[in-house]
């Protein structure tokens, strides 16, 4: 049988799935949380066992190593021979790629010309994929774009107000990202209501180290929080979500830095979350001190109070939902937080059903008088990678 190896690296994570196929069987799965942090975790599941190891401030490159090393010491494959694709989550395509592809060297130079679309993700992400080409060099490799879902959104909401001649030249839209995550949370909903895709009108909800909002219309993506690069939107882990641009010649002149992209860093590094709790950019943290702590308190305010402003209005600007969804690592795994959500949605009559909601199983959340549904869905962004793989891979 061959075997597919999904690698999936956020911003302070690396996920993975190695897949048995063409049956889709999920030979083993594993994470790697607080990458580049203290007490970086690495976790694996396989044959209902699991195994876990702590080593401070892994980095990508050696997490990606242990995968392998781990997977040959748990016999859970032979030889690395075994491996027959490898294929990459890659967050920024821009308008040159719409659908997964081969990676070339043609290719993976492209995907790193495209890290000013996503400059915390396609650097990682090109660096990921060559030392897998240096550890599996005879394996075809692939990249599944999470800017696909959104390269068709209505320009009305794909364009900022710019001039429009800059705005085609240099092709200045909102990418958005989370898209393979969007596009599985789409179709899963859609079944879980029983309706064709097409029919199905949705606000889905990524929160997690990078989070997203995505209103989808007919099936389709319709709008989305993310923008230009994945700075934009919602409060992040370590992302300061929307911003007032006029901040960056102010910070550049009371700082004294010369570098626009020295303040960038301070939005995409150091802020979010962490910016404001100033202790940890993980929720799990932040939550355990909000009674002690008045700003890790105000970072899950503002956390909560983004997302909120952007559901309402995509709830607007649908018309009609069918659903609201949560997915992702923070809201996949903290009911208080979606009852938080929830309840700040109230003008919606929206409602959960607070046994369902604590349950935290797969499904409706939502009382039966809610104006709206509300379903939890854990993401499988590496099932629709894989599937997306198997339709080119021969």
């Amino acid at each position: 049988m061959e075997k597919t190896l999904v690698v999936n690296a956020g911003s302070s994570s690396l996920k993975w799935k190695l897949f048995e196929m063409p049956s889709e069987k999920v030979l083993a799965s594993g994470t790697v949380e607080r990458i580049n942090a203290p007490a970086s975790l690495f976790k694996m599941k396989y044959n209902g066992k699991k195994f876990e190891k702590t080593q401070d401030n892994l980095t990508q490159n050696q997490a990606a190593q242990m995968v392998f090393e781990e997977l040959q010491n748990l016999d859970i494959i032979k030889d690395l021979s075994e491996i027959t694709a490898v294929a990459h989550r890659v967050v920024a395509g821009g308008q040159i790629f719409k659908h997964a592809v081969e990676i070339t060297p043609d290719v993976l130079q492209q995907i790193k010309d495209l890290s000013d679309f996503a400059p915390l993700h396609n650097p990682m992400e090109a660096k990921g994929i060559e030392t897998m080409a240096e550890t599996l060099p005879n394996v075809k490799q692939y990249a599944v774009f999470d800017s696909q879902f959104f390269t068709d959104l209505p320009e009305k909401n794909a364009i900022y107000s710019l001039p429009y001649k800059l705005t085609k030249k240099y092709q200045i839209r909102r990418y958005g990202e989370h898209g393979i995550s969007h596009t599985y949370l789409t179709k899963r909903a859609a079944e879980l209501l029983n309706k064709p895709q097409s029919d199905v009108n949705l606000v889905t909800m990524h929160l997690g180290s990078g989070a997203s909002l995505a209103a989808v219309k007919n099936g389709k993506a319709f709008d989305t929080s993310m923008g230009f690069t994945p700075l934009n939107g919602v409060t992040m882990g370590t992302r300061s979500g929307d911003i007032d641009p006029a901040l960056v010649p102010f910070l550049m002149k009371e700082l004294k830095l010369d570098d626009p992209n020295q303040v960038l860093d301070i939005f995409n590094q150091k802020s979010g979350l962490l910016g404001i709790a100033e202790f940890s950019s993980d929720m799990r943290d932040i939550k355990a001190q909000e009674d002690t702590n008045e700003q890790a308190k105000l970072a899950i305010d503002i956390f909560v109070n983004r997302v909120v402003k952007y559901a309402s209005s995509f709830l607007t600007e649908l018309h009609r939902a069918d659903a609201l969804v949560f997915a992702g690592g923070i809201a996949e795994n903290n009911a208080w937080l979606r009852k938080q959500i929830i309840n700040e949605l109230s003008i919606f009559n929206i409602k959960l059903d607070d046994k369902l909601n604590e349950a935290a199983q797969e499904g409706l959340i939502s009382s039966p008088d809610s104006a709206i549904k509300v379903f939890l869905i854990p993401t499988d962004e590496e099932l629709m990678m894989v599937r997306q793989v198997a339709e080119i891979h021969n």
